[in-house]
């Protein structure tokens, strides 16, 4: 059967050929006979080497090539070849849904960003879970927002260019406009010794497109009608719609269909109820005439130096001046970094605790040079069980003593150079902190469990000098952007309700419905319900695309060999066209003891938080103290004041009662000589 079968294929090739053999020698008469049959030729030639090629057989092919085909023959009623051709099928759509499963079965079969991402979380679980310290060092340099090199050089963001153009305001071009008008109108009067103060401000408008008309026509850009009715003013050649208005909107004496004038007056002196608020001037054909103006004014004032004060910082106003005000040149970038940034470090020493929920740190803020040397350094540690938070608050006594000077302790009138604060019972007893703090942490890192896998990356550390410092053997690269960013933040704010809404439901005694945490979590949650967490992501794109500042975040977290946390470092760009300036800080945190036992702020982190440091001030009690005092005194001055305050009723009373009385006296001699004077 199987021989007949390729017989069968093998007649039907050679009928095709046959055909088309046929079909070329059909008609061998006419004029183009010799170039018809040279073309026939070649195409017979052509067609029959492809018919050939697929209905060849192999020599090699047997009569079981059938079996191992995964093409079932229903015509061959043989229960054997049958149960073959059924395996062989079977074992093909195995192997198809194997490699179907390699390509997208991420958890069998992980790509190299899926495999990146668990080492990482891995490492993440494994370091919040066990007792560490931490060294830090940060550092800072600005580099300009646009490149030399870019393309976008001398180009400004489209908020910038919004903001600019909206506070334009070509003084110096309208004055001259307006010189030129009054010229015209008289020609003998002497515009020479013309006053600003003159110039009345309700024609702003008016001047305003006449100064910016008449710096287009400078350009050649403006039309014909519109020139002559901004320079020149309206006149009769000024081109009028079937209702008597021209261009503006203004009929032949001034006024628009609602019957205001251009200073919106009406014929009785009342003025327009309403004039368009702040969005009154975003009017597009006015912005992109006042945007040709102010582009055409900077053109001038880079070629033409006499043109500078056309384009003074006051054609913009505050506005512009502040604009101008927080835009670094290149040359400031250059000292900032020279000056500050390349003396300035920001360093820390950091110990935690997880089952007592401890985290004890030295901040750092260092400035030195050959000159100069200062350091400002504050203890912090805080304590989610026991729901108090410790600080020495030597940098801030300055402040305090500003504030409350007669009740701030010198430093060498405390008995410890820490003190600690504690949440009021009544914030605790409705969420305690340690609750709140395992919430937060469980969301962080289940929320970085749902980020895509693109994000992750393996990166190689071979040229890393970093990496051989801690002795790393692989790095994992995440990088969080606007978007990956603001899904970060909505899944946290997600996964932290959550958690304690499953803390609120555990404890039905402490929770009644009448709770306010029970509430909050229920509105909470219901908005929730309303957007997914990548629309947070969105939503800070859209600031970053409008918004004066852009920002992202690159994370390189070096493991060793069994996927343990060594270090990390971090690379964050904040930064933004109206600043003129991306402001790079360079984080670099080591987590080996080493480090951290000779670091120079480990004795403080000692002295202060460590086994034998003195107990630290209650910040509660010197707070109810100082408030009881206060209270003691205000009561006191009240005291005083009741005091005072009845003491001179009484004097006030008895020197008005003789006054009074004496006056009365007075009054009945003078009636009596005046009723003897009448008499007489």
């Amino acid at each position: 059967m199987p021989s007949d079968h390729m017989n069968n294929r093998n007649r039907q090739c050679y009928s095709e050929v046959a055909h088309h053999h046929s079909t070329i020698h059909h008609n061998n008469n006419g004029p183009v006979y010799q170039t018809c049959k040279l073309t026939s030729i070649a195409l017979l030639v052509s067609s029959a080497s492809l018919v050939l090629a697929g209905c060849q057989s192999s020599p090699a092919v047997s009569s079981n090539a059938s079996v191992s085909s995964t093409l079932m023959d229903f015509s061959v009623a043989d229960a054997g070849q049958s149960q073959r051709q059924g395996r062989a099928f079977t074992a093909s759509q195995n192997a198809q849904a194997e490699r179907y499963a390699q390509l997208f079965d991420q958890d069998k079969y992980p790509s190299t960003e899926n495999q990146a991402k668990s080492h990482l979380l891995t490492a993440i679980r494994q370091h919040l879970a066990t007792e560490h310290v931490a060294v830090t060092q940060a550092n800072y340099q600005s580099v300009p927002f646009i490149d030399a090199d870019s393309i976008d050089t001398g180009a400004s963001s489209l908020l910038r260019t919004i903001i600019e153009t909206y506070a334009y305001q070509p003084e110096s071009a309208y004055i001259d406009d307006y010189n030129e008008s009054g010229s015209n109108d008289n020609d003998e009067s002497d515009n020479s010794g013309y006053d600003n103060s003159d110039y009345d401000e309700s024609n702003a408008d008016d001047v305003e497109r006449r100064a910016i008309a008449a710096i287009l026509a400078e350009a050649g850009e403006n039309e014909p009608a519109r020139d002559s009715y901004y320079s020149s003013g309206a006149n009769d050649d000024t081109i009028l719609d079937e209702d008597g208005y021209d261009v503006d909107g203004y009929d032949e004496y001034g006024y628009d269909r609602d019957g205001y004038d251009h200073d919106g007056y009406n014929e009785y002196g009342n003025e327009r109820e309403s004039r368009g608020g702040l969005l009154s001037g975003m009017n597009p054909k006015t912005m992109a005439a006042k945007y040709e103006a102010m582009q055409l004014a900077k053109q001038r004032a880079e070629t033409e130096p006499s043109a500078t004060n056309n384009l003074s910082a006051s054609s913009t106003g505050l506005i512009g001046n502040l604009l101008s005000m927080f835009h670094r040149t290149p040359e400031q970038i250059a000292a900032t970094n020279a000056y500050q940034y390349q003396n300035l470090t920001f360093n820390s020493v950091s110990q935690y605790h997880p089952k007592q929920r401890q985290l004890q740190s030295v901040y750092s803020y260092d400035y030195v040079t050959p000159t100069i040397s200062a350091s400002i350094q504050i203890p912090l540690a805080f304590d989610f069980n026991n729901s108090n938070v410790t600080v020495d608050p030597s940098a801030i006594m300055p402040i305090v003593a500003l504030a409350n000077p007669e009740h701030t302790p010198l430093p060498t009138q405390m008995a410890s150079h820490t003190v600690r604060f504690g949440l009021p019972e009544s914030i605790t007893a409705q969420l305690p902190p340690a609750v709140l703090y395992d919430a937060v942490l469980n969301a962080i890192q289940s929320s970085m469990a749902e980020l895509a896998p693109e994000h992750f990356s393996a990166v190689d550390i071979s040229g890393d000098a970093f990496a051989k410092e801690v002795g790393a053997t692989r790095a994992v690269k995440v990088y969080f952007g606007s978007q990956q960013s603001g899904e970060m933040i909505g899944k946290t704010l997600k996964y932290v309700t959550q958690s304690l809404q499953e803390y609120v439901d555990a404890n039905p005694n402490k929770y009644p419905d009448s709770a306010v945490l029970k509430a909050a979590l229920a509105k909470i949650q219901l908005y929730n319900k309303g957007y997914q967490s990548a629309d947070v992501g969105s939503l800070l794109q859209l600031i970053e695309a409008i918004g004066p500042i852009s920002f992202n975040q690159i994370n390189y977290y070096y493991l060793d060999s069994s996927d343990r946390l060594l270090a990390k470092q971090q690379r964050v760009n904040i930064g933004g066209d109206l600043m003129g300036s991306t402001t790079t800080m360079l984080n670099q945190v080591r987590y080996d003891k080493a480090s951290f036992n000779r670091h120079a702020l480990t004795p403080l982190l000692t002295e202060s938080f460590g086994a034998n440091a003195v107990p630290s001030i209650d910040g509660n009690a010197w707070i109810a103290e100082q408030r009881q005092q206060k209270d003691r005194l205000q009561t006191a001055r009240y005291v005083r004041y009741d005091y005072e305050d009845g003491s001179s009723i009484d004097d006030y009373s008895n020197d008005e009662y003789d006054r009074n009385h004496s006056e009365e006296a007075v009054d009945e001699s003078d009636v009596d000589e005046a009723t003897d004077a009448a008499e007489q």
